[in-house]
């Protein structure tokens, strides 16, 4: 399980990442991987770049995770890699097949994967035909997760059954993708985000560094707010959350306010005592925010279902 508030299950078929932005800086993962590594946990020896990762947190796909939600029996969303980012570029297209093709035979589940890398995913799971035979987008991929399902083939997952191509739609209709935009110089990702094939899109300003004015949040359907917790927590400005909440609703974005960060939880007071010294470090409990900020919504596609 996990304590993350908008999924209720994490699944970590990889492990591992690297820096590539601001929002990285004081990410929990690396320092998480750094513990586990001193604990022996298997999938936490390989060691990454000293600057841009480090102890235990090198990208290091996990063949065996693979088949675990096929044991999972109750429906439940389902937080895809907290431990690293899917679509890394160490990440084989392959592997993504087959991650990819267990969603697909586990349509009980909601599966949501944030990224930082949407250039990729976009490209990969969009797939452009280059055969000359004129397949739709992303045809190709799912071959390589029918591939995955079949039980002669090099990467089949134990327990899947083949005609997953047959059976599911495209994109796959549990699957969320999502990225993270912390700052205005990284609205682009957005556009990437638009081009990638999803059911659901979303976008999750955490940590929220500073204002998005340059966000255009047009095929969005749910956005997720945070500031930033843990040692060298930076500020987040209240304000820069009311301008969000506004351009959601202009839009049509489900919004989901996670967390005002620990800078807000050591300066807000509430009968006479800080946030922080209630016992709510990262500003995460609503019942201490100002009342117009406790929004925590979903897309329609997770109330439909």
């Amino acid at each position: 399980m996990t304590t993350i508030e908008w999924t209720e299950q994490t699944w970590n078929p990889t492990t591992g990442c690297d820096r590539i932005s601001p929002g990285c800086d004081h990410c929990y993962a690396p320092t998480m991987a750094k513990r586990l590594k001193g604990m022996g946990q298997a999938k936490y020896q390989n060691d990454g770049n000293s600057k841009t990762s480090g102890p235990g947190f090198a990208l290091t796909i996990h063949p065996d995770v693979l088949t675990e939600p096929l044991r999972w029996k109750k429906p439940r969303k389902v937080f895809v890699n907290s431990m690293s980012d899917l679509f890394h570029a160490r990440v084989p297209r392959e592997f993504l097949a087959r991650v990819f093709a267990v969603m697909a035979a586990t349509p009980q589940h909601t599966y949501q994967i944030l990224t930082k890398r949407p250039e990729r995913a976009a490209r990969i799971l969009t797939d452009l035909c280059t055969c000359g035979i004129g397949h739709p987008p992303g045809e190709h991929f799912r071959s390589s997760m029918e591939w995955a399902a079949t039980s002669h083939s090099p990467t089949y997952v134990p327990g899947l059954k083949h005609s997953i191509y047959h059976r599911s739609g495209w994109p796959l209709p549990n699957v969320w993708i999502g990225t993270s935009i912390e700052s205005d110089d990284y609205t682009r990702r957005a556009d990437a985000l638009r081009n990638t094939p999803a059911a659901v899109r979303f976008i999750s300003a955490e940590p929220l560094l500073g204002p998005l004015p340059s966000l255009d949040l047009t095929g969005i359907d749910w956005l997720i707010i945070g500031g930033e917790s843990g040692p060298g927590a930076r500020v987040l400005e209240t304000w820069w959350i009311d301008d969000l909440l506004y351009e959601a609703e202009q839009a049509g974005a489900a919004p989901f306010v996670k967390q005002l960060g620990s800078v807000w939880a050591r300066d807000w007071t509430v009968n006479g005592k800080t946030v922080a010294a209630h016992g709510d470090t990262k500003g995460g409990n609503p019942d201490y925010w100002p009342a117009h900020l406790r929004v925590r919504e979903y897309p329609k596609a997770a109330s439909d279902g």
